[in-house]
C-alpha cells in the first residue's frame, strides 16, 4: 500500500486536476445555459437599452449538444464473448437505475463539457448501482504504459458541513478523506485533509477501478473536447450582430430629423431650447423663409438579418450540426432525400460518439454484473437506436424497388412485417381476385 506521502500526492494531484478542470468547464456550462460574454456591448447599445437586454442572447449552443444527445439512445446489449447473461439480468440492472433518462443526462454532460463519468458500486444487497457524475466532480489517471487503462480515479463534494470530501479509487481499494475545516476546492489543500472516520478505507474486491469516463470526441487517455469549443467564438459573433440590430431598430423606429436655417434661443443658464416637439398632432413652423426640414435615412435592416443567418451558416459548419436544427423553417422546403444528404457529416459524428461511448457503457454494463458476481470474462456490445431511420413511405418504397429486381412476393410481404398467417391469406384472396376477402368490383 501507498506510504502517507504518496497518498498526499495523490490528494494534492487530484485537487490541481479539479481546479484546472473548474475554469474549463464552467465556459461550456454557462453557454449551454444562456449566460453569455456580452463585453462587446457598444456604448450606444448600453445608453440606449442600459439594462434591459444585460442577459440577451440568442443561443444556438442547446441545439448543438441536444442534437446529438437525441440521437444517443441506448436501446440495449448483447453478449460478444464471455459466460452467457440473461438478457433480463442487463435490463433489470438498467431499468433499476433508470438509465433510460439518465444515460441521456450523462451523454449531455459529455458532450456540453467534453467529459461524465460513471460510478458502479454494489449496495448492501449486493445489486450493481450505477451512479452518473458530472465532469467537475471526478477526475481519472491513465496508465502511460497501457493507454487506456485508468490506474486511479478521484471525485470531491461538499458534505452538509461545507467540508470538502474527496475519495480515491484504486483497482483494490478506495480512500475516503474530508476537509478538516469549511473549504472550497479553489482553497483546498491536501494538509487538510484526514481519513474520513473508521471506515475511511473500503476494500475493492474486484481488480478494476470503478470509475468509468465517457470522454467526447478525445484522444486516447485524454481529456474530452467539449462540442461548445468550436461553437462559442461563432456564439459572440451572433450575439454582437443581433444586438447591433436592435440598436439600428430602435433609431429606425422615430426617424432622426434634421432643420436649416432656423434661431436657436438659449435659456438663463445657457442651454439651448429645443424649438419643435416631435409628434401627430404638432406642426413646425419657421420664420424664415429658407429654412429646411428634412430626415436622415433609416439603417437597411435586411443586411443586419443576412449577417445574422451567415453565423448560422458558420455554425454549422464549423459543429458538425445540419443547418436546419439552427434555422428549422428551411426544413419545409426541403425533400427528406436532400434533408438526409445534408445530414451526412452529422450521422457520421453521431455513429462515431455511439461506438467511443458504446465501448464505455459495454464496460459499465459488465462492472456491474462482475459486482453482482455474475462472471469476470463477459464481453458486452452496445446497441443503439438507428440514428437514421427510414420513413414508413420510405421503408416500403425500398421494398417496392427490391421487388421490381426480383424479389418474391412471399419474401417482400416478410420485410414488411407480415406474419406467415397473414402471408398465406393475402396470397390466398390475391391468387382468388378477391381483396380482404371481398369478391372484386366487377363481380358485384
Amino acid at each position: 500500500m501507498e506510504t502517507y506521502k504518496t497518498m498526499n500526492e495523490h490528494i494534492d494531484d487530484a485537487l490541481t486536476t479539479f481546479r484546472l478542470q473548474a475554469a474549463r468547464y464552467a465556459r461550456p456550462t454557462r453557454y449551454y445555459d444562456g449566460s453569455h460574454d456580452l463585453a462587446f456591448a457598444t456604448d450606444k447599445f448600453k445608453n440606449t437599452f442600459g439594462t434591459l437586454f444585460r442577459e440577451f442572447a440568442l443561443n444556438l449552443c442547446p441545439a448543438i449538444c441536444d442534437a446529438l444527445r437525441d440521437k444517443m439512445r441506448v436501446t440495449g446489449f448483447s453478449v460478444d464473448t464471455g459466460k452467457s447473461v440473461s438478457p433480463s439480468d442487463l435490463k433489470r440492472i438498467w431499468n433499476d437505475n433508470r438509465m433510460r433518462t439518465r444515460a441521456g443526462e450523462l451523454h449531455k454532460e459529455a458532450f456540453i463539457c467534453g467529459d461524465a463519468y460513471m460510478i458502479v458500486w454494489p449496495n448492501a444487497a449486493g445489486e450493481a448501482v450505477l451512479y452518473p457524475n458530472r465532469a467537475a466532480s471526478c477526475s481519472v489517471v491513465y496508465d502511460d504504459e497501457q493507454p487506456g487503462r485508468i490506474v486511479r480515479a478521484a471525485k470531491h463534494w461538499l458534505d452538509a458541513d461545507k467540508r470538502l470530501r474527496l475519495n480515491l479509487f484504486y483497482p483494490d481499494r478506495i480512500e475516503k478523506f474530508v476537509s478538516t475545516k469549511p473549504s472550497d476546492i479553489a482553497a483546498a489543500d491536501c494538509k487538510t485533509f484526514v481519513p474520513a472516520g473508521d471506515a475511511s478505507v473500503v476494500p475493492n474486491p474486484f481488480g478494476l477501478v470503478p470509475v468509468f469516463h465517457f470522454a467526447n470526441n478525445a484522444d486516447l487517455g485524454c481529456p474530452g473536447r467539449s462540442e461548445l469549443a468550436a461553437a462559442i467564438p461563432i456564439q459572440d459573433g451572433l450575439n454582437k450582430s443581433v444586438l447591433d440590430m436592435l440598436v439600428a431598430m430602435e433609431y429606425s423606429a422615430f426617424r432622426q430629423r434634421w432643420a436649416a436655417g432656423i434661431e436657436i434661443e438659449y435659456d438663463n443658464s445657457g442651454k439651448p431650447i429645443m424649438p419643435f416637439a416631435a409628434g401627430v398632432e404638432h406642426l413646425w413652423l419657421a420664420q424664415n423663409a429658407d429654412a429646411k426640414f428634412g430626415d436622415f435615412e433609416t439603417a437597411d435592416l435586411v443586411q443586419f438579418l443576412k449577417v445574422k443567418d451567415n453565423f448560422r451558416i458558420d455554425m454549422a459548419l464549423v459543429t458538425g450540426t445540419p443547418l436546419h436544427y439552427l434555422t428549422p423553417n428551411i426544413v419545409a422546403s426541403r425533400t427528406s432525400e436532400s434533408v438526409r444528404r445534408s445530414e451526412s457529416r452529422f450521422l457520421a459524428k453521431v455513429r462515431d460518439r455511439q461506438e467511443s461511448f458504446g465501448q464505455v457503457w459495454a464496460d459499465v454494463m459488465s462492472f456491474a454484473l462482475v459486482t453482482e458476481g455474475r462472471g469476470r470474462d463477459i464481453r458486452l456490445i452496445t446497441e443503439w437506436e438507428d440514428p437514421a431511420p427510414l420513413s414508413d413511405r420510405e421503408f416500403l418504397e425500398n421494398i417496392l424497388l427490391k421487388k421490381q429486381i426480383g424479389l418474391t412476393t412471399d419474401q417482400a410481404l416478410i420485410e414488411a412485417g407480415y406474419g406467415i398467417a397473414d402471408i398465406r391469406k393475402m396470397i390466398g384472396n390475391i391468387e382468388a381476385g378477391t381483396l380482404n376477402g371481398e369478391p372484386p368490383a366487377e363481380a358485384l
